[in-house]
């Protein structure tokens, strides 16, 4: 399974952005998707998390309702919604994904298969 992300920009505070996850490669119902992000010199972060089915997903504290986490099983893609964007939002996204035994875990290190990344900058 290899993501590729896309959707990122540059927007001003108080706009939204809708980032991509293509899911290149074989993939099934026991899959698990998130989205991650990383700021320049700090740690990569859990954003969102999802399941195939779209039945269950979970969010950072920091974006809940602002960022929306959807998948569409047809396209093999994942979205995020990402409203009343901030300037604290800036950073790199990147899509992770695999199959996991347990739910949606926050734990980078949990996630074995990974995007490239697409940058996210939001201006004052």
């Amino acid at each position: 399974v290899q993501p590729v992300e896309s959707g990122g920009g540059l927007v001003q505070a108080g706009e939204s952005l809708r980032l991509s996850c293509f899911l290149s490669g074989r993939t099934s119902a026991t899959y698990t998707f998130a989205w991650f992000r990383q700021a320049p010199g700090k740690e990569r972060d859990f954003v969102a998390g999802i399941t195939w089915s779209g039945g269950t997903t979970r969010y950072a504290d920091s974006v809940k309702g602002r960022f929306t986490v959807s998948i569409d099983r047809d396209m093999n893609t994942m979205y995020l919604q990402a409203n009343n964007l901030k300037p604290e939002d800036t950073a790199v996204y990147y899509c992770a994904a695999g199959a996991l035994a347990v739910g949606l875990p926050m734990a980078k290190d949990t996630w074995p298969f990974w995007g490239q990344g697409t940058q996210v900058t939001v201006s004052s």
